[in-house]
């Protein structure tokens, strides 16, 4: 029973999403929703790290914190040089028995919210970075 509440929880927000215009990868799981940034906020050039602008909003807009699994976590090469990645992905987990309907339901009105103003969401460049596992201590400056 517990399963199938979780799957059709993370269903239910993915097709509120999904209705509000919302790109997430298709279809979604019983563990997490990937908000598609590479689509959502394409007035972002690739090289200012979509995932990360959104992963920011986000945290600004509604406090929801998030993480980015794209440019800055894959992007880094061996050789110091930058690959952008494939994908820009933003990740909503769903830890389990932590969050509540209205929990989901808060998530859901603060992407709709960003939705009605993604034009205004900037990108972001690295301004401080380590060797290895950028993604976990980088600093970032909005553009």
């Amino acid at each position: 029973d517990y399963l199938a509440y979780r799957v059709r929880t993370v269903a239910y927000v993915g097709e509120r999403l999904t209705n509000a215009g919302i790109p997430i990868l298709q279809p979604p799981g019983g563990h997490a929703i990937y908000l598609d940034a590479k689509k959502w906020l394409s007035h972002i050039p690739l090289e200012q790290y979509r995932g990360w602008a959104l992963v920011n909003a986000l945290y600004i807009e509604g406090g929801v914190r998030t993480s980015e699994i794209g440019s800055v976590m894959f992007g880094q090469q061996q050789d110091g040089s930058e690959k952008l990645a494939d994908k820009e992905l933003v990740r909503l987990a769903f830890p389990r028995r932590v969050y509540t309907q209205s929990h989901f339901d808060y998530v859901v009105e603060v992407l709709e919210y960003l939705n009605s103003v993604k034009d205004s969401i900037k990108g972001v460049r690295i301004t401080k970075q380590p060797d290895s596992l950028r993604h976990f201590t980088a600093e970032f400056e909005t553009v």
